[in-house]
């Protein structure tokens, strides 16, 4: 993989996925995938997520609170940093720690748990990454993702049809 250092980011449709790292000093720095290779940035993946929300105006914390207003979650919520764009990202731990990672929801093919209690994610263009949490809470993420995709999607679709209560789930919508 070709690696190199950039200073600033924009998350954008061929961002694959930030995975924190720690550096050299001890500093939380991020990893950023995309289709087409790697490099390192001195921010830590919220970080660059916020910039990336604030670029298409909003903040990291908006979309949190998006979230929550539309699809109810409020634990490790999955964002929109781009609605126009469709650039949907997942939180693998809880966004407010610095060694949070983000995935995006448009390049995951499957996800594989390793004994060792962390998960190897495939990704449609054949690279993969490992993170440091259970199968289970990837398949959790993606799911809750999926669920708020569809919700906010079929908004803009059929604004009548769509839930307007923050707590009501895809089966009610549709039921």
């Amino acid at each position: 993989m070709n690696y190199g250092l950039k200073k600033e980011y924009e998350v954008n449709p061929q961002t694959m996925a930030l995975l924190a790292q720690y550096d050299e000093r001890g500093q939380v720095v991020t990893e950023v995938f995309e289709s087409k290779g790697c490099f390192k940035l001195p921010k830590h993946p919220s970080q660059i997520v916020d910039d990336s929300c604030r670029y298409f105006a909003s903040s990291l914390e908006g979309r949190i609170s998006g979230t929550k207003q539309v699809a109810g979650f409020t634990h490790k919520p999955p964002i929109v940093i781009s609605q126009a764009m469709g650039i949907y990202f997942f939180p693998i731990i809880s966004p407010k720690r610095k060694e949070c990672s983000w995935i995006s929801h448009n390049f995951i093919r499957s996800y594989q748990g390793e004994e060792d209690q962390t998960t190897t994610i495939f990704f449609s263009n054949g690279m993969s990454v490992n993170v440091p949490v259970s199968e289970g809470m990837i398949a959790n993420q993606v799911q809750r993702t999926a669920q708020f995709r569809f919700i906010l999607e079929a908004r803009l679709k059929h604004p009548a049809a769509a839930p307007v209560s923050s707590g009501e789930s895809v089966a009610e919508t549709f039921a």
